[in-house]
């Protein structure tokens, strides 16, 4: 499973990058690589079975002190 979404990723960039590069669309590219990522990051480790923390959780508790000031 993990190789078939490698394979994939693989596959987006092969489709995606030749025409950002062409074009000179550098922060595009930049996007795209960093979402990439950030994609591969999360869904490896969900192929393999690896339980990922909650991000809302991470977000509530970053906020929760702004929160608690404009009350």
């Amino acid at each position: 499973m993990v190789a078939l979404l490698i394979l994939a990723f693989i596959a987006i960039t092969l489709f995606e990058v030749p025409s950002l590069i062409k074009k000179k669309m550098w922060g595009e590219l930049a996007a795209f690589s960093v979402y990439l990522l950030i994609g591969m990051a999360l869904t490896i480790p969900q192929a393999l079975g690896i339980r990922l923390p909650n991000p809302t959780k991470t977000i509530e508790a970053l906020f929760r002190p702004l929160a608690e000031l404009l009350k």
